[in-house]
């Protein structure tokens, strides 16, 4: 099957607000986000706010974190965005308290239809839950839970839901163990 690009369509209101607003959003991120100092994370989470995100108290989102449309994200209380995370939210991004998304990590809500002549992209939520700790260079597919208290190893590709309290790695992500907390 050979794909017929010209047939694509972006479906109606698939970025969730304006043109106009999504590219404010992009001047806003490359002039005052990603430029900010370090310990500027007040300010970050107040931009972030501004432009309809849902942010928790003492979010932690580095500088260099990208976010495609923040009024597609909820991040909660006391969680942490790494260095070079991407929330890739054309569909929702849900992220719980206490959560750590490490560095270099990509959460990707949307693809496309390979089987479709036209390529159709979609979007589907992701909904990492609390107490949750991705390392570096995780990938989460979209239309994935992952449920309280689970960890995924360094470099894992995560395609299913996983279960609470345990311990995945690999690509795709296999079960390792159960989480034990002290």
């Amino acid at each position: 099957m050979i794909f017929e690009l010209d047939k694509f369509q972006l479906p109606p209101n698939f970025r969730g607000r304006s043109k106009w607003t999504v590219q404010l959003w992009w001047l806003v991120y490359a002039l005052l986000f990603k430029p900010s100092p370090q310990v500027f994370y007040g300010w970050r989470r107040f931009l972030l706010r501004s432009f309809g995100a849902q942010i928790g108290k003492k979010v932690i989102i580095r500088p260099s974190a990208q976010i495609t449309y923040p009024w597609k994200v909820t991040i909660g209380d006391y969680s942490w965005i790494g260095d070079e995370v991407v929330l890739y939210s054309l569909g929702e991004i849900e992220i719980g308290n206490n959560t750590v998304i490490s560095q270099r990590s990509y959460i990707c809500t949307g693809s496309h239809d390979y089987d479709k002549i036209d390529f159709p992209i979609y979007a589907k939520k992701i909904l990492i839950t609390d107490g949750c700790w991705l390392a570096t260079d995780v990938f989460v597919a979209p239309d994935v839970t992952i449920k309280k208290g689970t960890v995924v190893g360094a470099r894992s590709s995560v395609f299913k839901n996983l279960d609470e309290f345990s311990v995945y790695a690999g690509s795709p992500a296999k079960f390792i163990r159960i989480r034990k907390i002290e």
